[in-house]
């Protein structure tokens, strides 16, 4: 079985439809690392010296790679990525080996089965 890691670095607000939207598509699992803070196209704007900007998050998502596509596409929609600038993005990365998944194997195994 082959994963990829899909990381999206969404508005701390979006994150519980984000986890949620990932797992009724086949994610078994996810890291969220708290308060993160980037920058986009535009610099955040500052009020005398204070950042004005949205909290983000990182959610970590461990994938089988036969539903990493489908999975990125809903975080996308559910994150409306491509609706409105600095909402936020979401990528997969190959993996190439990972161990302390064991017990997510045999879940994923019957989902892909069937999924394919």
């Amino acid at each position: 079985m082959h994963f990829k890691l899909i990381i999206a670095l969404v508005e701390d607000d979006k994150t519980d439809r984000v986890l949620t939207a990932a797992r009724d598509h086949g994610a078994t699992g996810a890291t969220v690392i708290n308060h993160a803070r980037g920058e986009g196209l535009r610099r955040t704007k500052t009020f005398f010296g204070l950042t004005l900007e949205t909290q983000r998050d990182v959610l970590l998502f461990l994938v089988e790679e036969h539903l990493s596509r489908s999975i990125l596409e809903h975080i996308a929609e559910v994150a409306q990525f491509d609706e409105s600038p600095g909402a936020g993005i979401a990528f997969q990365v190959d993996v190439e080996d990972a161990v302390g998944i064991g017990h997510q194997m045999e879940k994923l195994s019957q989902v892909v089965e069937e999924d394919l």
